[in-house]
């Protein structure tokens, strides 16, 4: 069974380049002692192989996680516009906000981490209702390690807003614990962050 896309869902040379890539990952890992003659396969992190490798059904934008190093987060454009995001570190959200942005959408992103709020409360005053306008796909309608949203719910001078509750976990890092994705039909004030708790969007 072939694990890989179709050679035109890469880019020229980048198909094979893949295959030799991951190809090498699963042969250079030394054998265990008990095993001195077969070979063992490295099982790399799901997060690194999948935006990847699923090119046939999604675009990605946030590449290449094979290339030095994996990224804060990927983002991808699935066949029915929907998109899906992976977090893999939650640091820098303005730099997912700009990729969202250049794929056309009008997306304000913030993390706010755990004992911080946003110093405007509420951020803005006219909020479509979440059942006009389901930023935010529950459950998910593709296959995702991440979240799913849908940006065609944004129409022309609207904007969305993401906000995720990031703790800090010594263990796992940092780990998002909420997500709040709303419309709005009018100005967003930017995220300030400032000491205290809210529930997120109030």
């Amino acid at each position: 069974m072939n694990i890989f896309p179709p050679e035109r869902d890469l880019p020229e040379g980048r198909h094979q380049l893949l295959k030799e890539l991951v190809m090498t990952a699963l042969e250079n890992t030394p054998a265990p002692a008990s095993e001195p003659s077969r070979p063992r396969r490295k099982l790399l992190r799901t997060g690194v192989l999948a935006p990847a490798l699923g090119l046939a059904a999604a675009a990605a934008v946030a590449l290449p996680l094979l290339f030095g190093g994996t990224p804060a987060h990927a983002v991808a454009k699935n066949p029915d516009g929907t998109i899906s995001i992976t977090l893999n570190e939650a640091k820098d959200p303005k730099a997912l906000e700009s990729d969202l942005r250049r794929m056309g959408y009008n997306i304000v992103v913030d993390y706010l981490p755990e004992g911080k709020k946003c110093a405007t409360r509420p951020r803005g005053t006219t909020w479509v209702p979440k059942e006009e306008a389901p930023l935010s796909v529950f459950p998910p309608t593709v296959d995702t390690e991440g979240f799913q949203i849908d940006p065609q719910q944004i129409k022309p001078g609207q904007t969305g807003v993401l906000e995720f509750a990031v703790n800090e976990n010594p263990e796992l890092g940092s780990v998002v614990a909420g997500i709040w994705a709303r419309v709005s039909n009018g100005p967003v004030a930017p995220c300030d962050l400032i000491d205290g708790s809210a529930p997120l969007g109030d």
